[in-house]
Protein backbone atom coordinates (compact mmCIF):
# COMPACT_ATOMS: atom_id res chain seq x y z
CA UNK A 1 0.00 0.00 0.00
CA UNK A 2 1.34 3.41 -0.97
CA UNK A 3 0.54 6.74 0.62
CA UNK A 4 0.01 9.80 -1.58
CA UNK A 5 2.10 12.92 -1.05
CA UNK A 6 0.11 15.56 -2.91
CA UNK A 7 1.56 18.89 -4.03
CA UNK A 8 -1.28 21.02 -5.36
CA UNK A 9 0.63 22.82 -8.04
CA UNK A 10 1.80 22.67 -11.61
CA UNK A 11 5.33 22.96 -13.02
CA UNK A 12 7.32 21.23 -10.28
CA UNK A 13 10.75 21.59 -11.85
CA UNK A 14 13.90 19.50 -11.65
CA UNK A 15 15.55 22.07 -9.37
CA UNK A 16 12.77 21.48 -6.86
CA UNK A 17 13.02 17.70 -7.26
CA UNK A 18 16.80 17.76 -6.72
CA UNK A 19 18.42 21.16 -6.20
CA UNK A 20 21.38 21.94 -8.47
CA UNK A 21 23.72 22.25 -5.48
CA UNK A 22 23.60 18.44 -5.13
CA UNK A 23 24.41 17.56 -8.73
CA UNK A 24 28.04 16.76 -7.92
CA UNK A 25 27.17 13.09 -7.35
CA UNK A 26 25.32 10.29 -9.08
CA UNK A 27 24.94 8.28 -5.86
CA UNK A 28 21.19 7.66 -5.53
CA UNK A 29 21.35 7.31 -1.74
CA UNK A 30 23.00 10.72 -1.43
CA UNK A 31 20.61 12.29 -3.93
CA UNK A 32 17.66 10.74 -2.07
CA UNK A 33 18.58 12.65 1.09
CA UNK A 34 17.72 15.87 -0.76
CA UNK A 35 14.76 14.72 -2.86
CA UNK A 36 12.06 17.41 -3.08
CA UNK A 37 14.00 19.43 -0.49
CA UNK A 38 13.29 22.86 -1.95
CA UNK A 39 9.58 22.09 -2.30
CA UNK A 40 9.04 20.19 0.97
CA UNK A 41 11.85 20.10 3.55
CA UNK A 42 10.15 17.17 5.33
CA UNK A 43 9.52 15.01 2.26
CA UNK A 44 12.33 12.49 2.86
CA UNK A 45 11.37 12.10 6.53
CA UNK A 46 7.71 11.38 5.82
CA UNK A 47 8.09 9.35 2.60
CA UNK A 48 8.05 5.58 3.07
CA UNK A 49 9.21 3.06 0.45
CA UNK A 50 6.56 2.72 -2.25
CA UNK A 51 4.81 6.03 -1.50
CA UNK A 52 3.81 8.19 -4.46
CA UNK A 53 4.14 11.85 -5.38
CA UNK A 54 1.04 13.46 -6.91
CA UNK A 55 1.19 16.78 -8.78
CA UNK A 56 -0.53 18.76 -11.48
CA UNK A 57 0.67 19.68 -14.93
CA UNK A 58 4.21 19.59 -16.38
CA UNK A 59 6.01 17.67 -13.59
CA UNK A 60 9.77 17.58 -14.13
CA UNK A 61 10.07 20.69 -16.26
CA UNK A 62 13.34 22.59 -16.37
CA UNK A 63 16.74 21.10 -17.05
CA UNK A 64 16.86 17.58 -18.40
CA UNK A 65 18.91 15.95 -15.65
CA UNK A 66 18.65 12.26 -14.81
CA UNK A 67 19.55 13.22 -11.23
CA UNK A 68 15.90 14.21 -10.68
CA UNK A 69 14.74 10.66 -11.42
CA UNK A 70 17.66 9.15 -9.49
CA UNK A 71 16.77 11.16 -6.38
CA UNK A 72 13.16 9.98 -6.55
CA UNK A 73 14.28 6.38 -7.03
CA UNK A 74 16.79 6.70 -4.22
CA UNK A 75 14.03 7.94 -1.91
CA UNK A 76 12.20 4.69 -2.76
CA UNK A 77 9.20 6.52 -4.25
CA UNK A 78 6.98 3.99 -6.02
CA UNK A 79 5.62 6.32 -8.68
CA UNK A 80 4.92 9.90 -9.61
CA UNK A 81 1.33 10.57 -10.64
CA UNK A 82 0.81 13.83 -12.50
CA UNK A 83 -1.66 15.39 -14.88
CA UNK A 84 1.25 15.62 -17.33
CA UNK A 85 5.04 15.44 -17.42
CA UNK A 86 7.73 17.42 -19.15
CA UNK A 87 8.61 15.16 -22.07
CA UNK A 88 12.34 14.81 -21.34
CA UNK A 89 11.66 14.00 -17.68
CA UNK A 90 9.02 11.46 -18.72
CA UNK A 91 11.47 9.65 -20.99
CA UNK A 92 14.24 9.88 -18.38
CA UNK A 93 11.89 8.07 -15.99
CA UNK A 94 11.44 5.17 -18.38
CA UNK A 95 15.12 5.10 -19.34
CA UNK A 96 16.06 4.96 -15.64
CA UNK A 97 13.54 2.18 -14.93
CA UNK A 98 10.93 4.31 -13.14
CA UNK A 99 7.19 4.36 -13.91
CA UNK A 100 5.59 7.81 -14.53
CA UNK A 101 1.78 7.79 -14.37
CA UNK A 102 -0.08 10.37 -16.41
CA UNK A 103 -3.52 10.88 -14.93
CA UNK A 104 -5.77 13.63 -16.19
CA UNK A 105 -7.03 15.65 -13.24
CA UNK A 106 -4.73 13.87 -10.79
CA UNK A 107 -5.12 16.61 -8.17
CA UNK A 108 -8.92 16.25 -8.26
CA UNK A 109 -8.82 12.47 -7.83
CA UNK A 110 -6.21 11.87 -5.13
CA UNK A 111 -5.86 13.63 -1.78
CA UNK A 112 -2.82 13.98 0.43
CA UNK A 113 -2.51 10.88 2.60
CA UNK A 114 -4.79 8.68 0.49
CA UNK A 115 -3.79 5.01 0.56
CA UNK A 116 -3.28 3.68 -2.97
CA UNK A 117 -2.69 0.35 -4.63
CA UNK A 118 -1.44 0.58 -8.20
CA UNK A 119 -1.73 -2.04 -10.93
CA UNK A 120 0.79 -0.65 -13.40
CA UNK A 121 0.12 -3.11 -16.19
CA UNK A 122 -3.68 -2.85 -16.04
CA UNK A 123 -3.58 0.93 -15.60
CA UNK A 124 -5.66 1.07 -12.41
CA UNK A 125 -5.16 2.98 -9.17
CA UNK A 126 -7.25 1.57 -6.34
CA UNK A 127 -7.77 4.49 -3.95
CA UNK A 128 -8.49 2.57 -0.75
CA UNK A 129 -9.18 5.75 1.23
CA UNK A 130 -11.86 7.02 -1.16
CA UNK A 131 -13.01 3.49 -2.09
CA UNK A 132 -12.77 4.09 -5.83
CA UNK A 133 -10.79 2.79 -8.76
CA UNK A 134 -9.12 5.27 -11.11
CA UNK A 135 -8.10 4.28 -14.63
CA UNK A 136 -4.97 5.63 -16.29
CA UNK A 137 -3.36 4.81 -19.60
CA UNK A 138 -0.78 2.11 -18.90
CA UNK A 139 2.60 2.37 -20.56
CA UNK A 140 3.10 0.41 -23.78
CA UNK A 141 4.85 -2.95 -23.67
CA UNK A 142 8.23 -1.64 -24.89
CA UNK A 143 8.34 0.88 -22.00
CA UNK A 144 7.27 -1.77 -19.48
CA UNK A 145 10.10 -4.00 -20.70
CA UNK A 146 12.63 -1.20 -20.16
CA UNK A 147 11.28 -0.54 -16.65
CA UNK A 148 11.19 -4.24 -15.75
CA UNK A 149 14.80 -4.56 -16.92
CA UNK A 150 15.84 -1.74 -14.58
CA UNK A 151 16.32 0.92 -17.25
CA UNK A 152 17.43 1.34 -20.83
CA UNK A 153 21.07 0.33 -20.37
CA UNK A 154 20.11 -2.93 -18.65
CA UNK A 155 17.46 -3.48 -21.29
CA UNK A 156 20.03 -3.18 -24.08
CA UNK A 157 22.41 -5.53 -22.24
CA UNK A 158 19.60 -8.08 -21.82
CA UNK A 159 18.85 -7.97 -25.56
CA UNK A 160 22.40 -9.00 -26.47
Amino acid sequence: MARAHVYKRDHVNTDEIIPARYLNTDDTAELARHCMEDLDTNFVKKCKPGDVIVCGDDFGCGSSREHAVWSIQGAKVGAVIAHSFARIFYRNCIDCGFYPIELEGALDKINDGDELEIDYEAGVIDNKTQKKKIKFKALPDFALEIIHDGGLLNHIKNKK
